[in-house]
């Protein structure tokens, strides 16, 4: 990756699934619009207990496919069925 795209920098903290930063795909991406911090999850069910607060860095370059919603605004959500598909953007209420 050449230039990092995000508006966060690469040590800031994100939250993440822990299945995440473990390698599964990322499914849902969270902008969120308060503090414009980011979330990843693997689109399963909410659950605090599996949530981690890691660098951007730690998620991106597991997933340098994500480089693909970096430009999601804040307050704004993107899911995709599976790792390589399209992502779906959204508003989120929730962000």
């Amino acid at each position: 990756m050449s230039a990092w795209p995000f508006d966060q920098g690469r040590d800031v903290a994100c939250v993440a699934s822990r299945s995440v930063v473990d390698g599964r795909p990322v499914l849902c991406v969270t902008h969120y619009a308060d503090d414009h911090d980011w979330g990843f999850t693997d689109g399963g069910p909410a659950d605090p207990a599996s949530a981690v607060v890691v660098a951007m860095a730690t998620v991106v370059d597991r997933h340098p496919d994500l480089t693909e919603v970096a430009d999601l605004p804040p307050g704004w959500s993107a899911t995709r069925a599976d790792a390589g598909l399209a992502w779906a953007r959204a508003p989120d209420p929730n962000a």
